[in-house]
């Protein structure tokens, strides 16, 4: 009972504490959607150097303050519209004191103020989304009654406002998924190890990480899946494109690829690991990341982070492309027939040229704005990046001692294809918060 009162004390604290923000500058009404061009105002920020990036999410969408006792009047009681209010509220002043600094990594943020500020929004979140889908519990009239605002990040509209509590559910997973990836990009920050002998990621960060990813596509899965179908078509035409179904699956099949790119170094690390199961798990990211870029590549992200986020795919897909040739190389060159050999060099050599196309790959998405930068090789590529120069030179001298040019393949074998082995986490929906039992709703 005491947590409880606490709570609400809290809640309603922080909802008088933004209670001006309520009368700042609403955009234009289109019908049921409201889209803000990016040259109307400064709701926006967006950093010019984010830092040190590991794992990238096209910047966070920040939801604007709404009034639920205004929009709902009598249609709902006063403490539930005004818990409403505060849940939401908290999440609004969090997102709009703390978005920009989230998504601009420092080492010091990743373990002190940054990972506690991502947690608690994280769970301001939560706490607010089963009180949330009371508005659209049973087809719920009231789920087009309150016009929800958020600030867009990839699309060149700089807001997007619609009369659908759909939307509102869509913008919290989403938001939920890039806060868990971005948790995961501070967890995969290399640390100066304990010797002091180079930065490195301990293997505990990278098995945390490995469930953070899972979440993260469980909730964009769950937003596909479940959320997406409850809005009719035109106001799904008229998402922005941060919400686009192509862009939700990639975020959901780029921590799944970068899920699999960690399995592979920890593969790497470990004696008992075969090269056959190295081999699968670098083809299977090359497919997570392959259909991740089919699902973004035809879709308007030449905005800021929008672009970027079409270079970090790009980028990924090239280096699980090295990776894969590699390590098929290596077991072809275990055959015993000139042809193996041969395919076994033509694998070695196009890993030697992914590997050389995946590093302007990396120059292009950190020039492109905001900046961004590499932290110090580790894992996967720190690796690769050594022995597949060495091992493609090396193989490639010796079967050329051995066999005639001729024997050698001009074109790379075709990649094994594999079943896609990781799923997202089974993310559901919560159910609705019990305080909308005793509500007797009027139409």
């Amino acid at each position: 009972m005491g947590n409880n009162l606490f709570s609400s004390a809290r809640e309603q604290l922080t909802a008088l504490l933004v209670g001006h923000l309520l009368d700042r500058r609403r955009p234009r009404i289109m019908g049921c959607l409201v889209s803000t061009p990016k040259d109307s105002g400064g709701n926006r920020r967006r950093p010019g150097n984010i830092g040190e990036v590991t794992v990238y999410v096209p910047g966070l969408r920040i939801p604007k303050p709404v009034d639920f006792s205004e929009s709902l009047g009598d249609n709902l009681s006063k403490s539930l519209s005004e818990r409403l209010s505060a849940l939401r509220t908290r999440i609004v002043v969090m997102a709009c004191q703390e978005g920009p600094s989230i998504t601009r990594t420092k080492r010091r943020s990743a373990t002190q103020h940054g990972g506690s500020t991502l947690g608690d929004l994280l769970q301001a979140l939560e706490d607010y989304l089963p009180v949330l889908l009371g508005l659209v519990k049973d087809g719920s009239p009231l789920q087009h009654k309150v016009q929800f605002v958020w600030v867009n990040q990839e699309d060149d509209a700089e807001e997007t406002a619609m009369f659908s509590a759909w939307y509102e559910v869509l913008s919290v997973l989403h938001l939920m998924a890039a806060l868990s990836l971005t948790q995961v990009n501070l967890l995969l920050l290399p640390r100066m190890s304990a010797d002091g002998y180079q930065p490195k990621v301990s293997e505990e960060c990278r098995r945390s990480s490995i469930d953070i990813f899972l979440k993260a596509a469980g909730y964009l899965d769950c937003a596909v899946r479940h959320v997406l179908p409850q809005l009719p078509a035109e106001l799904r035409r008229d998402l922005p494109v941060d919400l686009a179904e192509g862009v939700l699956r990639a975020l959901g099949l780029q921590a799944l690829g970068q899920c699999v790119d960690i399995q592979l170094g920890l593969a790497i690390d470990s004696t008992k690991a075969t090269l056959a199961v190295k081999r699968r798990l670098a083809c299977e990211m090359v497919k997570y990341w392959q259909q991740a870029q089919d699902n973004i590549m035809n879709l308007p992200l030449a905005n800021g982070w929008g672009e970027k986020h079409q270079l970090f795919v790009k980028w990924k897909y090239i280096e699980a492309k090295a990776a894969a040739y590699y390590y098929h190389g290596l077991i072809l060159d275990e055959g015993n027939t000139e042809k193996s050999h041969g395919m076994a060099v033509a694998a070695l050599q196009a890993a030697d040229e992914y590997l050389k196309e995946s590093k302007k790959a990396t120059e292009a998405f950190n020039i492109a704005p905001p900046l961004s930068r590499n932290p110090p090789l580790w894992g996967t590529m720190k690796y690769l990046s050594e022995k597949i120069p060495k091992d493609t030179s090396s193989k490639v001298r010796i079967n050329r001692d051995l066999y005639s040019h001729e024997k050698i393949m001009e074109t790379a074998p075709t990649l094994p294809d594999f079943a896609l082995a990781l799923k997202p986490d089974d993310f559901q929906l919560p159910p609705v918060d019990l305080s909308w039992n005793n509500e007797n709703i009027n139409k």
